[in-house]
């Protein structure tokens, strides 16, 4: 099975997806890296990005994967030689060219404008000159499935006459996304009946939710080739999810496409070209999603501390993932007891411990907190019932005063009195907001007796309204991110006053920060 990627081009027609030159050489090693066999690097002939990247992946070495430069064939006024875009595509000089024609006969008369004879000999004159050229050529049968069902005997023309001058490869098009599994099984049986199934391949797009789907049907068919882009990037509700399509070949099919145990990647892999389009990663995502393998009921705990097979389909490590085990209001006996050894927690023997906790959480959980967000505050939560945790040190109060002034912006000033044992602070700090004042005058009172926050430091806060109706008085959740050097965490306060809320996830933060160390001290 040879895998095609294309979210270097069709990955970045979708939405808020965007790659600079650099990005994409970084993306096409990557891929190189884990085995992808095609990497289709862009269009050369609509935009100077592309082009650039083309020059700079000239000076690669690719071990794996065959780059592709795309385009579509000549322009109906110009021959192959004097087209500007196909000259483009050899100026990128890759070893393969990708090129797309009309299928549907709507399209070669309405769009395109020309007679159905005419796109033929467009087909015919482009490939031809391509082969000339010593390329390898991968022919993008637009729109096919919807040109068959409008003309078939016309849209097997069009694919015959790519095949005859010169085609290496034969991809069937679900441009629209709106083919159903069944009718590429149908069509695919006809088209078989002139072109080998291990000459063909297929590109689906998701407007149905169905290019994975269909995209597996045709391979259980016999296609060869499998075109997609990772995450499923793409127009409009995108293309088939590379990332699904490998985990279902290589563990469902026993159709391994990706060298040795390279689809044990997929999660880095994921999340690597998610992090390089700056978009947050899809938690449910099939296979490498963060909540794939993240079991919250009750029952389902219980089932897979006894057997995981119980509610997972294939072992998380297979793929990269692992098991989570959230904790909320529908938690139940068996979530409290994993977590509690997933944070180090000895809970002995005592069922009456669990439920006690359990009940705490459903009670926090109706009040607004929300733990399956916050493994911090339940690890503190769970250690506290436990009589493992004691407080490092008290809040007495702290005053927080925001000032703004007609010429300068907003500047928060923060005084803090807190006792550690004996001992009493009382510190001032300034910040550029009322959040950061407090989380600067904390540390500074904190400091002299534990040094080590100096090695944490806040990476994300969010704040969100939990009930409208109330307007300004409604109560506030505030969930605090915080790492340092070997973890992150997160903490939660609410209350209906944000700077309220903002310090109970503050000083969870540090109060964690401080429980762990003296955890990994003792273990």
């Amino acid at each position: 099975m040879d895998l095609y990627d294309t979210t270097l081009r069709d990955g970045t027609q979708g939405e808020q997806v965007n790659f600079s030159a650099e990005e994409k050489l970084r993306i096409a090693k990557k891929l190189d890296e884990v085995g992808i066999h095609y990497i289709e690097g862009g269009w050369p002939g609509s935009n100077p990005k592309d082009l650039r990247f083309f020059e700079m992946a000239r000076e690669e070495k690719f071990v794996n994967a065959r780059l592709s430069a795309f385009g579509s064939t000549r322009r109906p006024d110009r021959t192959p030689g004097d087209c500007q875009n196909i000259q483009a595509l050899l100026q990128a000089e890759t070893p393969v060219v990708t090129i797309f024609g009309k299928t549907w006969d709507l399209h070669a008369t309405e769009i395109l404008g020309v007679s159905l004879e005419e796109n033929l000999a467009i087909i015919r004159e482009t490939v031809a000159y391509l082969k000339e050229k010593d390329k390898e050529l991968i022919y993008d049968a637009e729109h096919f499935f919807d040109g068959y069902k409008n003309n078939p005997e016309y849209a097997l023309k069009t694919i015959e006459t790519a095949r005859e001058a010169g085609a290496d490869r034969i991809v069937l098009c679900d441009t629209n996304g709106g083919t159903l599994p069944w009718e590429v099984a149908e069509i695919l049986e006809a088209v078989k009946g002139m072109i080998p199934a291990d000459e063909l391949g297929i590109h689906a797009h998701n407007d149905c939710g169905l290019a994975v789907a269909n995209s597996l049907y045709a391979a259980r068919l016999g296609v060869r080739m499998i075109q997609g882009t990772i995450n499923g990037y793409g127009e409009r509700c995108g293309n088939a999810d590379l990332i699904s399509i490998i985990g279902n070949l290589g563990l469902k099919m026993n159709r391994g496409c990706l060298p040795g145990d390279s689809v044990r990647i997929l999660t880095n892999l994921s999340r690597y070209v998610s992090d390089v389009a700056n978009i947050p990663p899809v938690n449910s995502r099939p296979f490498v999603g963060r909540s794939a393998f993240a079991h919250k009921g009750g029952v389902h705990v219980s089932a897979v501390l006894k057997n995981p097979r119980a509610y997972e389909h294939i072992d998380p490590t297979l793929v990269g993932n692992q098991r989570r085990v959230v904790v909320s209001d529908l938690a139940g006996k068996s979530n409290i007891e994993y977590k509690a050894r997933e944070f180090g927690v000895r809970l002995g023997d005592d069922n009456g411990l669990s439920r006690k906790i359990v009940q705490e959480i459903k009670k926090m959980e109706d009040k607004g907190y929300q733990f399956d967000a916050a493994d911090g505050s339940l690890a503190l939560l769970i250690r506290r019932a436990t009589g493992e945790f004691k407080e490092p040190f008290t809040l007495e109060s702290f005053r927080v005063i925001d000032e703004k002034t007609k010429s300068d912006s907003c500047r928060a000033l923060a005084t803090i009195k807190i006792s550690v044992g004996k001992e009493h602070e009382i510190t001032a700090a300034e910040g550029n907001g009322p959040v950061n004042a407090l989380d600067n005058a904390l540390r500074k009172a904190l400091r002299k007796f534990y040094p080590q926050i100096d090695e944490m430091h806040l990476v994300d806060f969010k704040v969100r309204i939990l009930e409208g109706s109330e307007g300004t008085a409604a109560a506030v959740r505030v969930l605090l991110e915080s790492r340092d050097e070997k973890e992150v965490w997160t903490t939660i306060g609410v209350s209906a006053n944000v700077i309220e809320a903002s310090w109970q996830a503050l000083i969870e933060s540090i109060q964690y920060k401080l429980s762990k160390d003296k955890l990994n001290r003792n273990g």
